[in-house]
């Protein structure tokens, strides 16, 4: 895979922050959305919310389900629904990718942030994730906790 671009005038709009202490997150992928007008709009005014979702194959396209997107607050008469399934804009070969990893055992497609692009450009960041045990949880907690109480000896002296 090509070195990870790095999104330096990227607005973000959503992030799943739990997804790095649950999942051991392998390969990421940036994916387009395709939203409704009052999606992008709501997105634009930093609503919307990833944690619950998760991204799965279906007909040979990659869906992301259960995303909250909230109704943008409007006299518009046409709104969306908030927790629609929106498809993802990807290559064939990365849904391909991405179809098998999920065949396999254990892994899933985790959405990890919403934001957008320089373009202005809704974007997605999806990784293939495997499960984490609980005792890989807590090896996590135990190395932050060490990781923390080391920064505040080393500030100490």
């Amino acid at each position: 895979m090509a070195a990870k671009k790095e999104h330096s005038n990227s607005k973000l709009v959503a992030q799943n922050r739990r997804a790095r202490f649950d999942f051991f997150l392998t390969e990421t992928f940036e994916a387009g959305l395709a939203l409704r007008g009052t999606e992008v709009k709501s997105l634009r005014e930093g609503k919307g919310n990833i944690q619950e979702s998760y991204a799965e194959p279906k007909n040979g396209e990659i869906w992301l389900i259960n995303a909250y997107i909230p109704e943008y607050q409007s006299k518009m008469p046409f709104g969306h629904e908030e927790r629609r399934p929106r498809k993802l804009l990807l290559h064939k070969r990365e849904i391909s990718k991405m179809s098998d990893a999920v065949n396999r055992k254990g892994t899933t497609l985790v959405p990890v942030k919403v934001y957008f692009n320089d373009r202005g450009i809704a974007k997605l960041e999806l990784a293939i994730g495997e499960g984490k045990r609980k005792s890989d949880k807590r090896d996590a907690i135990k190395e932050r906790d060490w990781q923390r109480d080391k920064a505040r000896i080393l500030r100490e002296h």
